[in-house]
């Protein structure tokens, strides 16, 4: 069987972390946990906003470091503080994408005609610590006994690490390396984005459909299409880098699949459809074909998925053991060996007994929603279970290619077609059928959000050295407080906009409603699933990576070619590194060893360093700008320059960053005579 990762690359058990196991400095403080519960009500309010008008979030985990680190500078936080602010600040993003991907299809469904808050405060509460408690067990799983890259935890360990250092800013040390690369990188990433989403001076996407001739399909004649685009991402460029070649090979493979490949063949046997409402603006040619996407192709990749989470679950089915047994034997009051300070979780016994105990509030919930005590006890056991697997699908997807490319939309299609499927069996349909796969897949969203991008924090956290009991305690805490707001936001949002309106026209949740119509009305696309499934299993006997290629498919195309070039621009790199130095150093240290390495950097390293730094300023100057502007939209300030912004200039623009990408790194090396 073959893991994406050699998982005995890199032996994190005995990871050197920056601060050592032994040393004790403030952590769990009451200044860090106000500012992590402060970041998590505003970043998910943000993404609350922003997933709702356009589909998609930002990942919160390098936002809310640098926003951490600010707030937090003044009463000269530690740098485990900060990081421990951060949880918090994922937690709302977290809960706010699982929010947002479900609960507004009730609104689309006609089930509710406003945003009940009582109910989605206990969706989101329920969810989220789930999802924390989860998370628990699958740490050692999933970021110790794996070799998964964690490319934002291993940018905002590079964040930290370079404008912190040490404990504090005032122990700051001299690592020879320059911070000034991430403040490039973040500058340049976010004036871009500032350019192209809020001063319209280009485009961000660049996307055309040609035809190729018609060809008589059957009785009739058809034209043929093809298509391709980029999206000129600075974030993404440098996720790509992050990640390498490998794996950005691979999205790229399942891109071409399913947009260069099968859209095209499926297009040429049916014709365009209509443009899909959500892509009228695209015209009817490109709008077609991202219909066919939309409603067909994008659910290959969710069959792709599907197979291919159970198949990771499977690969690190001896790390769950191996935390599963430690747990029972806490439970049982056994003894286990006394933990280092940065390996100790919350007590498994207490994490197990409070999973246990969910499933009470959990058929409470469902009971009071639907009013079906059996089904609502059914429901409740296998939510519990579900969660598990939502997290560790989630858990896998965020460690391989990142919080920002995870696509959470498609576990959350996967839950819902599961839970639609069980419910069918009940006998369970119509609107009240609907309503409750909707309450039943938004808890265990709520939770596979909450737990995959937590252990992106964890990752950090494991470089940093912090200690992943009390960043637990923080996660905790920050669900607490945006699950007490996420109902209000959305239903402000809902009466000011109206979701399902051009103003709020919330795709992720559309999409849901209508794979819940199509299971429970008999109208589902099944093959396209099946065919999906069938890919999986043929990828699994050829003995390659399946996650990747179905995120390909399931993301739109123009997102797979920048994480491409970035993993390409990478590829180069290490090859010229390799010329520079030979190979037997190739594998000497790893990224994250890097990420926190303070003395003794030899030059290759300096040199990778370098770049990770200006990658994370991209991926950081990106998100942060995204925040601001979904600030700036909810105020209803426009400053747009062009009605129709022109593309060219984007490109140039965004070909010139990879440019700088590719020459950073070598720089350092050029600029040294010495290997």
């Amino acid at each position: 069987m073959q893991f994406i990762y050699n998982i005995n690359m890199v032996d994190r058990e005995h990871f050197k972390s920056l601060i050592p196991a032994d040393k004790i400095i403030p952590e769990l403080t009451l200044k860090a946990v106000l500012v992590g519960a402060f970041l998590a009500i505003v970043l998910g309010a943000a993404n609350a906003y922003l997933g709702l008008y356009a589909g998609m979030t930002v990942s919160a985990i390098i936002p809310g470091a640098v926003m951490a680190l600010a707030l937090l500078k003044p009463f000269k936080g530690t740098i485990l503080e900060v990081n421990l602010a951060t949880m918090g600040a994922s937690a709302g993003e977290c809960i706010a994408a699982g929010i947002i991907f479900t609960i507004p299809a009730l609104i689309l469904l006609k089930v509710w005609t406003e945003i009940n808050y009582l109910e989605t405060t206990c969706i989101a509460l329920f969810g989220g610590l789930l999802g924390v408690l989860w998370m628990v067990p699958l740490r050692r799983a999933l970021v110790i006994k794996t070799d998964l890259p964690f490319p934002e935890g291993i940018a905002v360990a590079a964040v930290l690490t370079t404008t912190v250092g040490g404990e504090t800013a005032e122990e700051k040390k001299d690592s020879g390396i320059s911070g000034k690369w991430l403040a490039i990188g973040a500058i340049i990433a976010g004036l871009y984005k500032f350019g192209e989403l809020s001063l319209n001076l280009f485009r961000g996407t660049i996307e055309h459909i040609t035809s190729f001739g018609k060809y008589r399909m059957g009785s009739q004649m058809n034209e043929g299409w093809l298509y391709g685009g980029i999206t000129t991402s600075p974030a993404l460029l440098g996720v790509g880098w992050i990640i390498g070649s490998r794996i950005a090979s691979y999205v790229l493979v399942g891109g071409l699949l399913g947009w260069v490949i099968i859209a095209p063949i499926l297009a040429l046997a049916n014709g365009l459809p209509l443009p899909a409402e959500e892509f009228v603006d695209l015209g009817v040619h490109l709008g077609g074909f991202y219909t066919i996407w939309a409603e067909q192709v994008r659910f290959i990749g969710v069959g792709t998925m599907l197979v291919g989470g159970l198949w990771a679950i499977w690969a690190i089915r001896m790390n769950l053991a191996g935390s599963i047994r430690e747990a029972v034997i806490g439970i049982r009051g056994g003894q286990v060996k006394a933990k280092k300070r940065t390996d100790q979780d919350l007590g498994f016994k207490l994490v197990f007994t409070f999973i246990v105990l969910m499933v009470i509030p959990i058929f409470f919930l469902y009971l009071w929603l639907s009013n079906m005590f059996g089904v609502s006890l059914i429901m409740a056991v296998i939510t519990i279970f579900f969660a598990f697997l939502a997290s560790a699908l989630a858990g896998y997807l965020t460690g391989l290619v990142g919080s920002s490319n995870m696509p959470i939309s498609g576990v959350t299609v996967t839950v819902l077609l599961i839970v639609s499927l069980i419910m069918l069996g009940f006998g369970v349909t119509g609107a009240a059928g609907m309503a409750v796969v909707i309450f039943i897949s938004a808890v265990i969203a709520v939770g596979g959000s909450i737990s995959g991008d937590l252990l992106q924090s964890m990752a950090c956290g494991q470089m940093l050295g912090a200690t992943p009991k009390k960043l637990q305690i923080s996660m905790t805490i920050g669900v607490l407080a945006i699950s007490g707001v996420i109902g209000l936001v959305i239903g402000l949002l809902h009466n000011a906009f109206q979701i399902g309106s051009t103003k709020l026209v919330a795709p992720q949740a559309g999409l849901m409603a209508g794979v819940v119509k199509g299971v429970l009305g008999g109208e589902m696309l099944w093959p396209f699933i099946l065919a999906g499934m069938v890919l999986a299993l043929i990828l699994i006997l050829i003995d390659l990576p399946i996650l990747p290629v179905a995120i390909g498919i399931y993301l739109p195309f123009t997102l797979s070619i920048p994480i491409f070039s970035g993993g390409v621009i990478r590829h180069f790199t290490d090859k010229r590194f390799e010329k520079k130095f030979g190979s037997a150093e190739e594998e000497e240290i790893s990224d994250w060893e890097l990420a926190v390495k303070q003395t003794d950097i030899k030059p290759k390293e300096k040199a990778i360093r370098t770049g990770l730094l200006f990658t994370a300023g991209l991926v950081a100057g990106e998100a942060l700008t995204g925040v601001i502007i979904a600030i700036l939209v909810v105020m209803g300030i426009n400053l747009a320059i062009f009605d129709v912004a022109p593309w060219l200039p984007g490109l140039l623009i965004w070909i010139f960053i990879a440019v700088l990408l590719a020459y950073i790194p070598i720089r350092e090396i050029l600029n040294n005579k010495t290997s």
